[in-house]
């Protein structure tokens, strides 16, 4: 049952920093939803206590849609993890390039072509907006003049992907084509942990494919390999009713999930989105939480390690 999340809850990863993962997704979680996906951003606020949280905890990432690139590129910390494309790629902590899946390569100019054969008239008329993923490309209907209308013409879009043997996935007003591969967050966040020991982990998403991460999490801690594990759900109005249901904890939109990671900062503070407005003030002395941002977190153009 979803019970709303309190410091209690955050205790064991607070307790031991170095052992716990903190993983995030980005649109609708540390990134209000816009209308026109590129517009989006994170509030220097959340970024700040991601910073801080970077400085402490032993792996830090965020899992998005996005390619892994852009969703560095929109968070803007350049010393943590970024897996991209549902998981399908991961751009490790101060590396330019992403590692793909090599079966996943296999797919992406099947994919592409789909992708070039797709953006007709008709979508463009409809104010469909087509992002291209590398192997997956997503259909956009949100902020469409008619979003039913809109909604129809992907329909169409999707029916003939399932016909060419592609896979369909839905999301909050958007659809995506990919390869007939699995990919999903869960099975990058299992990836992820894999490679270190952490004996707790906490993720944090609003949308249908969170719940993978949601359900690999707890399948690593039925297995035994992990000991504690938070699946906090971020409500909002269009959010699907299943991130309620199957997440441990609700926090409310993005401000919720800035309190989140506040109370992961701070000591004695509760997960209100208020408690975290200043970053400056009642920091948690061995969390190193300085306001200020190192070069090294900020620029995500770094070498390859």
């Amino acid at each position: 049952m979803t019970s709303a999340l309190t410091a209690t809850s955050l205790a064991p990863l607070r307790s031991d920093p170095a052992g716990s993962a903190v993983l995030l997704d980005i649109d609708g979680t540390l990134a209000p939803i816009v209308e026109n996906a590129a517009e989006a951003g994170v509030p220097e606020t959340t970024r700040q206590l991601l910073i801080a949280i970077s400085r402490r905890y032993g792996l830090v990432a965020c899992v998005s849609g996005r390619r892994a690139s852009e969703a560095r590129a929109m968070v803007s910390i350049g010393s943590i993890a970024y897996l991209g494309s549902h998981g399908a790629e991961l751009l490790r902590p101060g590396w330019t390039e992403a590692q793909l899946d090599p079966e996943l390569s296999k797919w992406w100019p099947r994919i592409d072509e789909f992708r070039q054969e797709s953006d007709t008239h008709e979508l463009r008329r409809r104010r469909v907006r087509i992002e291209d993923k590398g192997p997956i490309v997503a259909y956009h209907w949100r902020g469409a003049t008619d979003e039913q209308d809109a909604r129809a013409a992907i329909d169409a879009v999707a029916a003939r992907a399932q016909e060419e043997g592609l896979e369909v996935h839905w999301g909050r007003k958007v659809m995506e084509v990919r390869p007939p591969v699995r990919i999903d967050k869960g099975v990058g966040v299992r990836m992820l942990l894999g490679e270190g020991s952490y004996a707790n982990a906490v993720y944090a998403g609003d949308d249908m494919t969170d719940l993978d991460a949601f359900r690999a999490l707890r399948d690593l801690r039925s297995e035994g390999l992990i000991e504690q594990v938070l699946c906090v759900g971020v409500s909002s109005e269009d959010g699907p009713r299943d991130i309620v249901d199957e997440s441990d904890f609700l926090v409310d939109g993005t401000d919720g999930v800035r309190g989140l990671l506040a109370g992961l900062v701070y000591t004695d503070t509760a997960t209100d989105p208020d408690a975290s407005a200043d970053p400056d003030t009642d920091a948690d002395p061995d969390t190193h939480a300085e306001a200020e941002t190192n070069p090294d977190d900020a620029d995500p153009e770094f070498s390859r390690a």
